[in-house]
């Protein structure tokens, strides 16, 4: 069975896409630890990070790096925290934070509620940083 990212990659479940390519994919989460919270995934699903070929792995760094550059000149922040907790969702993704502090990327803290419209405001600047 597709994990729900192969479906978000495939349009099956809507998302607020910031970029892709033949490769890999990055969105926003709906349910971010702060305003600009972006997964980034590889196309191909694979569970867990360190299962990924070398040459997928390396080519998802990079692709997040430039990522999270677009999300560091669109949101106010210190810098991009990057996380991999691979637990919640079978299909490997990095969680590129926007920090001002080191407890921004604790994943215990409450998540933000974000309406829809805010969220497509956001990965629409986010986008033309890119």
């Amino acid at each position: 069975m597709a994990s729900i990212f192969t479906k978000i990659i495939n349009g099956e479940i809507p998302c607020h896409k910031i970029a892709e390519d033949e490769n890999y994919f990055a969105f926003l989460d709906i349910s971010p630890l702060a305003l600009g919270h972006t997964l980034v995934i590889p196309k191909q699903e694979v569970d867990y990070i360190f299962d990924l070929e070398d040459d997928v792995l390396s080519g998802l760094h990079i692709f997040a790096k430039k990522v999270a550059k677009a999300v560091e000149k669109t949101m106010p922040c210190k810098r991009i925290g990057v996380a991999v907790i691979g637990i919640e969702v079978p299909h490997t993704h990095i969680h590129l934070v926007p920090l001002n502090k080191i407890g921004d990327l604790n994943f215990a803290n409450q998540k933000l509620e974000v309406s829809a419209e805010q969220l497509a405001e956001i990965a629409d600047k986010i986008r033309k940083n890119f």
